[in-house]
């Protein structure tokens, strides 16, 4: 049976057919997740330039991890349609892209494709890498990465230690105990799981992986060693692949600025709750944003808040410390500056202060979302506790118990209906929700 084209497909004319086929294999539309059967779905195999060019798979195949490769190229994960260029391809200057997951190629679901780095960055980086062995402006970045002097320590490492990570530029990395490294090589899940602390199941290849990953963006690595299945506010890893993650379908904080004060009332509320969780936990690590902006949290279609890029979380292991980070010199390489100058500074472990997070977040990003949204005096009452959490010349205490204030506020101020799916039901029963 001949599949049928659209009225659309249908008048372009002679020359588009095969177009067509080749931009079906790759893309799938969001609004409706019934696809066709794929028996019904005609296929192309022509070239998988795509594939390699925008995954970076042709600049270092070692780059990122490579769970999720195989799905892009069994087609198992299809962008949503861009036709502005001839052959459709998804603009690569784009930071994340909408697209369609299977695991079957049957039944799909939305996820979001995210870009470790900035197309600008990425090329930045590989010519930092050329020129760091005077090579030309192409070369082998996997060869040149094997040669260094940090990665021969990795190969010949059976445990990852704080000296092997120390001064790779993420805040992740600045304060590393030696319980959140094992906690990495337990969960990094782009090799077999061993579930052990030592890396003797990594291929050289699999040690390099991570090393990258960890010195351009560790992101992909919080998803996996905190997962939001264990209630963790982030979102599910499902894997990455060349310069790409892949992780379930966000919203972006900044889409919900104009939105109703019961709903606004209900995120402010999350986002205090989310900050108040990374600072107390059951494994008692802290966590602090070095940074915050509208994208950084983001929206489940339940209403539920979670962390959407957590490029920019530091990691303090309040239980165990990291004293080799804070006696020791840094150790400044090529993985230190692929992104950025070399000579940027980071703060020592033992500056960052309990209130950070929350200074950010009260001064950038909850008065856009809650500005002008109630009547006087609720509207009062919350403007003032958001200076005073904003304000960063407050002492800890006095920010803390600002942020404490308006939870209270905020918290009569949500409504319960199934608009917030996350705790519907249950606040029907019960005051916690």
């Amino acid at each position: 049976m001949e599949p049928q084209l659209g009225p659309k497909a249908a008048g372009l004319g002679p020359g588009w057919p095969v177009l067509l086929l080749w931009v079906s294999s790759l893309s799938c539309s969001l609004s409706s997740l019934a696809s066709p059967s794929p028996s019904l779905v005609p296929r192309s195999r022509t070239s998988y330039n795509f594939g390699r060019t925008f995954l970076g798979l042709d600049k270092c195949n070692a780059c990122i991890g490579t769970s999720i490769c195989k799905k892009f190229f069994k087609e198992e994960i299809r962008f949503d349609s861009w036709l502005a260029s001839p052959l459709g391809l998804p603009p690569d200057y784009l930071l994340s892209y909408p697209a369609n997951y299977s695991d079957d190629s049957k039944t799909w679901r939305p996820v979001e494709v995210s870009r470790l780095v900035s197309k600008q960055q990425s090329d930045i980086s590989d010519r930092r890498i050329c020129a760091s062995a005077a090579a030309p402006k192409t070369c082998s970045i996997e060869r040149i990465l094997r040669k260094t002097r940090r990665f021969q320590k990795w190969l010949q490492a059976k445990r990852l230690t704080p000296d092997l990570v120390q001064g790779l530029p993420s805040p992740f990395l600045r304060c590393p105990s030696q319980r959140l490294l094992d906690r990495v090589v337990r969960r990094y899940a782009e090799v077999a799981d061993a579930g052990s602390i030592f890396m003797d199941h990594f291929t050289d290849r699999d040690k390099l992986r991570l090393l990258y990953t960890l010195a351009v963006n560790a992101h992909p690595i919080l998803l996996q060693i905190f997962p939001g299945a264990e209630g963790w506010p982030l979102p599910k890893y499902l894997g990455s692949c060349g310069r790409l993650a892949v992780s379930t379908s966000t919203s972006p904080l900044r889409d919900f600025y104009g939105a109703a004060p019961d709903q606004a009332a209900d995120l402010a509320y999350q986002l205090l709750g989310v900050l108040e969780s990374l600072r107390s936990n059951d494994l008692n690590y802290f966590f602090y944003f070095t940074h915050v902006d509208a994208g950084t949290f983001g929206i489940f279609n339940n209403g539920h808040l979670f962390i959407r890029d957590a490029s920019a979380l530091g990691v303090i292991d309040k239980q165990e410390g990291s004293p080799a980070a804070a006696g020791a010199g840094e150790s400044k390489d090529i993985f230190s500056c692929l992104l950025s100058g070399c000579q940027a500074e980071l703060p020592s472990c033992y500056a960052i202060p309990e209130k950070q997070s929350l200074v950010l977040v009260c001064r950038q990003l909850l008065p856009r979302l809650l500005q002008g949204k109630f009547p006087s005096p609720v509207q009062e009452e919350i403007d003032t506790a958001l200076a005073q959490c904003g304000e960063g010349a407050r002492p800890d205490p006095e920010v803390l118990g600002a942020a404490s204030r308006l939870k209270d506020i905020l918290r009569p101020l949500r409504t319960c209906d199934p608009r917030f799916a996350y705790r519907y039901p249950d606040c029907k029963y019960n005051d916690k929700f």
